[in-house]
């Protein structure tokens, strides 16, 4: 019987259970911003190669990642459709030149 008393998760307030979920939350949302952050990094210094078959596919899995954001609630879709349109306006000013 003791043994079981041990097994058994220790209960918690409501508040204090949400502020370990929104932490959890919050460290996912990080890392995720954190990995569009580095794509756009990456786009960005693809930029000075000017090669087109390498931005289209950095400008794709930009437009993807935003998407899981924006669906996440991560970034709200203002947001995206402002990140989209710079980067690939940046993209066509730098191929037609």
């Amino acid at each position: 019987m003791a043994e079981e008393d041990k097994k058994k998760k220790k209960k918690r307030p409501t508040a204090e259970k949400r502020v370990i979920q929104d932490q959890k939350k919050q460290q996912k949302n990080r890392i995720f911003k954190s990995k569009i952050r580095t794509t756009l990094r990456s786009f960005n210094d693809n930029l000075k190669e000017k090669d087109q078959e390498v931005l289209t596919k950095d400008l794709n899995s930009i437009y993807a990642m935003v998407d899981k954001a924006v669906k996440r609630n991560i970034y709200q879709a203002n947001k995206a459709k402002r990140i989209k349109s710079r980067h690939a306006k940046q993209m066509q000013k730098v191929l037609s030149s």
